[in-house]
This record gives C-alpha cells, structure tokens and sequence, in this order.
C-alpha cells in the first residue's frame, strides 16, 4: 500500500492485514465480491464527504484524474475496471495488497508502474481517524493522479531511486520525508490560489480545510534539500506544508538531481524540526498565485 518507506509491517488480523494469502510480492487478489453491504456503506460516507471537499480545496489535475477514474459513492471500485483506465492514461495499474508492505517491494511495484492499494476498508467509528491507510485512502487519495503523467513518471522515478537510498546511510529516511511531504501532504500553485494534491490530506476531513485555510501551518516554497531534511508529523496535522509550482517542477528536481551527495552531506545530521523556519524559506500565503 502506500506509505513512506520505512513504514512497519501490519500484523495479520483477519481480512484487516491479511498476508496468508500473499504472493511472494505481498499482492492479493481484491475478492471483491467479499466487501459487505456496510463495507461499501463506509466507502459512500467517505466519498460523498470528501468529494465536496476536494472540489473546493483539491489541485485541478486531482479532479480531473477523479472524474477520469469513474469511481462513485455507489460502492467500492472494481480494480480491473480502474486498470483499464490507467493503462489508458499513462500505462499504471493498481494491485491489491492486505496492508503496509516492506519497503523493498514497495519501491519495486513503483519502479514496474504498479501501485499498491490496500483491499480492506475501515470501520464506521473510524471514519475520522485512522492509523494506518485503508482502500478508501489508497484509491481516493492516489490514484486518481496516477492519470497524470508526469506526476505518475515522477512516481516511478521514485520507485527507482529506493535501492539506492536502502543502500546508503540516511538515505532511506531522507527519500521517506520526500515521500511524505510530496506524495502524501503536497500542495501547489493554481490560477485560483494554493490547492491540495496530496493523498494524506485529501482523504482527511479535517486537513483538508486546515492545510489551505488554517493560521497555524507554514506553506513553504518547494525546495529539494529542505523537503528531505525536514521531520514530519504522525500524530497530527502538520506544521509545515511544501508548496509546488507544477508538477513538472517535482518531476524535474528529483529525476536531474542525483541523491547521494545529499544523502552524503545530510544523511547523518538530525533533521530539521517539523515546524522549524529557515533565513532561506520562501513563506506562501493561501491566496499565493502562480508567478
């Protein structure tokens, strides 16, 4: 599933984490034939509320990639008909697998344009919270961008550049915080002003409003080095968000740039504070506009 490398691996625990049934590359088959009537109950709760959301908080490249995948409240999606529609797009498909993987099969289904998506779905009283990604934070929050193609190559590249940062001293947590504040917490600049693209807020209720309107976050301007030196947050909103021009913008920063000098020069120092303020940091308002 999706998750900064270096994630632990789920405990089985029923269809919740389920990796008897696991091929030697942790992918299961969806069986989704065995989703009940309040697991696809739990799915329309979710998507009906996010999907008001977003269409006012989320980048125009997400809802397009949403309106491109078919996906409804009506039930939970069938992955071979999102197949179809990514291998249209941009030649990605999406597997199915019981819950966090290891970092190593993680970065390979990434490297190989499969992207990992849990099968189970959480409980009513877990709408809210939950703590570890289920297949309405997978597929909601991912995929729909994977219908981008240049976010999709940069989600590739990425997967490329994991054996080296396993590799190297530092490397993995360096290349996890890119992960973190790219994938999963990223914002960018729009015509309208800044706009969500990360999967973490998206699929969040709660952030996704704090992370454009709230007063206590920093929105910084996207910088390489500073994303993957910076700490992040895992039991909260976050302090600092980092903010792109354009996806080309990602892409071309982490595909031109070779990481181990940086992992070199970083990988042994203690990162940088979640909410730390540097003489250098470009800080965005919300109503920020392209340049």
């Amino acid at each position: 599933m999706a998750q900064p490398p270096s994630a632990p691996v789920s405990q089985p625990h029923g269809l919740r984490g389920d990796y008897s049934r696991a091929a030697a590359d942790y992918t299961v088959s969806q069986d989704w034939e065995r989703y009940t009537p309040e697991d696809h109950a739990v799915w329309a709760a979710l998507y009906r509320r996010q999907l008001e959301l977003v269409s006012h908080y989320a980048a125009p490249e997400f809802l397009s990639g949403t309106r491109a995948l078919g996906a409804s409240a009506a039930r939970i999606p069938r992955f071979e008909v999102v197949n179809e529609v990514l291998a249209g797009a941009t030649g990605w498909r999406i597997v199915a697998v019981p819950g966090l993987i290891p970092d190593q099969a993680f970065f390979d289904h990434l490297a190989q344009r499969r992207f990992p998506v849990t099968v189970w779905i959480r409980r009513r009283e877990e709408l809210d919270y939950l703590v570890e990604p289920d297949v309405f934070h997978d597929f909601f929050g991912h995929v729909p961008l994977l219908t981008n193609p240049v976010f999709a190559r940069f989600m590739q590249a990425y997967g490329q550049a994991g054996p080296k940062a396993m590799a190297t001293a530092g490397g993995l947590r360096m290349l996890s915080r890119l992960y973190w504040y790219m994938v999963e917490f990223g914002l960018i600049r729009t015509t309208a002003g800044l706009r969500v693209y990360g999967a973490g807020i998206l699929s969040s209720k709660g952030e996704t409003v704090y992370s454009i309107e709230g007063a206590q976050p920093q929105r910084l301007r996207f910088e390489l080095a500073r994303v993957m030196r910076t700490d992040y947050r895992i039991d909260a909103f976050q302090r600092t968000y980092f903010v792109l021009e354009s996806f080309d913008e990602l892409f071309h920063a982490c595909y031109g740039t070779d990481f181990a000098p940086l992992y070199l020069r970083y990988g042994s120092d203690e990162p940088l504070a979640a909410d730390a303020r540097l003489p250098t940091d470009e800080v965005l308002s919300a109503d920020t506009q392209p340049r």
